[in-house]
């Protein structure tokens, strides 16, 4: 896994489902890292639909969006992002 990426810090997303959406949506930071797994969970990317069950709690029930992890390849830092970019132009 790459040591770069940390809690906090700004990525992009350059391959997966998300790659699609312009640029605006495939920029987030770095929520949560499991360093077991390689999957980092990403402010505002894949997120998805979660059905809750109806509990004393939550006697409705009901639909949560919930953020999934990616794997750490799927995503660059925003930096060298720019960099690379740059560099093509």
């Amino acid at each position: 896994m790459s040591r770069k990426i940390h809690k906090g810090n700004t990525v992009v997303v350059i391959s997966g489902d998300s790659r699609h959406l312009p640029f605006e949506k495939r920029v987030g930071k770095v929520k949560y890292i499991d360093k077991t797994k390689n999957r980092v969970v990403v402010e505002g990317i894949n997120v998805r639909k979660v059905t809750l069950k109806k509990t004393s709690q939550n006697p409705q029930g009901g639909y949560v969006d919930k953020e999934c992890p990616i794997h750490v390849s799927n995503i660059m830092l925003k930096d060298v992002y720019d960099k690379r970019i740059k560099a093509k132009s």
